[in-house]
């Protein structure tokens, strides 16, 4: 582009009418086009790099980084809700680029919703705040945001206009206003970062049991269909550990129903806290949950099974009145190259486990030695002497893991 300027300006006819060309604004306008170009590169720059990101935090750290090669803003703060179905809103707010605790209580941003279905733009907090003044009154959610006093605020939302998140913009510490420029900016590029929160979010749901937050079904499925693909590679063993809740019915029905999903929700909570990012934890449904452990031999997902397990026995659930004791019982079952067996009958075999734990007096672990015995069946069945497979447990009890 430099050259092709240069170019123009030693162009004869231009150096010939040099001084009528800039008396018009000619050479003005072209530097201002040239702006724009640069300004919509780094526009298109920043959006490439946004999209690239996988996850949120990376999605918002790659925000910060792109908002300060333009300018510096006093805060950042990213809000957004990762459940449809709850009001829960987590917060990230950065000052000076760096990550900083945030003690305004935002607990909802559900009063926000009509507005930003009418207006989904980004707007002036002054002016979000006049239209929830003249329409709401006072509510929790501007009285933090009072506290915070934005220029800013984006929405984030979803495709059928919901309001997944906010994005807030502080004023600008290096001058007292943004330029029109700087604020074309803004608007442009926080609305890339507000359509890939919201993509993720919304994929994130789509594989998201909406009661427990844990991973549904169909994406454990996939995920242990992978799983055994790498075993039969010969890649590596990994392990599955299937759970129910013991006696979830007195729950429900001498607490009711929702004391039950309360319940459902502490356990999904400490199973979430017991296992690596790798793993995953998935509700099967009702009160049974499975963990696939990638790269997990027997004894690992013993001591994993069993965290699980003195975790929920030690757990308090609030409610009133209060509940009992809450213990779940386990089946573990791990697979490698020479188990060949398809997803169903792995499940199957962990369920199995699962079932001797509760027949033997439940809140307790139990692994299976089947697959031990498999082998051993095909290794005589290989020397022309077949036996037929059992589906022996080795019980492990409630004391700690070996």
């Amino acid at each position: 582009m430099a050259d092709n300027a240069e170019n123009f300006l030693l162009n004869p006819k231009i150096v010939e009418n040099y001084s009528f060309l800039q008396n018009i604004g000619v050479f003005k306008y072209i530097e201002e086009l040239n702006q724009e170009i640069r300004h919509f590169k780094r526009l298109l720059s920043g959006a490439a790099e946004i999209f690239n990101r996988t996850s949120i935090d990376d999605i918002i750290n790659a925000t910060v980084w792109q908002i300060s090669d333009q300018f510096i803003p006093s805060f950042i703060v990213f809000l957004w809700k990762p459940y449809q179905n709850k009001p829960d809103v987590i917060i990230r707010a950065y000052k000076n680029y760096k990550l900083v605790d945030l003690t305004v209580d935002i607990d909802s941003i559900i009063y926000l919703e009509p507005f930003f279905r009418q207006n989904p733009q980004s707007i002036s907090y002054k002016i979000l705040r006049q239209y929830i003044k003249d329409t709401d009154g006072d509510n929790p959610v501007t009285a933090a945001l009072d506290e915070l006093s934005p220029e800013l605020v984006i929405p984030i939302l979803g495709p059928s206009g919901g309001l997944y998140g906010i994005i807030l913009i502080g004023a600008k510490m290096l001058a007292d206003s943004y330029s029109e420029l700087e604020l074309d900016f803004l608007n442009k590029i926080m609305s890339f970062v507000s359509q890939a929160i919201q993509n993720h979010l919304h994929y994130e749901r789509s594989v998201r049991d909406i009661k427990t937050g844990l991973f549904n079904h169909g994406f454990f499925i996939t995920r242990l269909s992978e799983e055994i693909a790498h075993a039969t590679r010969g890649e590596r063993e990994s392990s599955l550990i299937a759970i129910d809740v013991d006696q979830f019915k007195l729950f429900n029905d001498n607490y009711g129903h929702l004391a039950g999903d309360k319940v459902l929700e502490y356990i999904a909570m400490v199973i979430k806290q017991s296992v690596r990012m790798e793993d995953v934890p998935s509700r099967f449904g009702g009160e049974e949950f499975n963990i696939l452990l990638p790269n997990t031999d027997r004894n690992t997902a013993l001591i994993v099974a069993e965290r699980v397990r003195k975790a929920v026995a030690a757990m308090e659930v609030p409610w009133s009145p209060s509940l009992p004791q809450v213990t779940i019982s386990l089946g573990v079952f791990t697979f490698n190259e020479h188990t060949k067996l398809p997803a169903d009958e792995i499940l199957h075999r962990a369920d199995e486990a699962l079932y001797r734990s509760k027949t033997n007096g439940r809140n307790r672990t139990t692994v299976s030695a089947s697959q031990g015995l498999y082998h051993k069946a095909r290794q005589i069945e290989n020397g022309k002497k077949a036996i037929e497979k059992t589906a022996d447990v080795e019980e492990i009890q409630d004391t700690e893991a070996r």
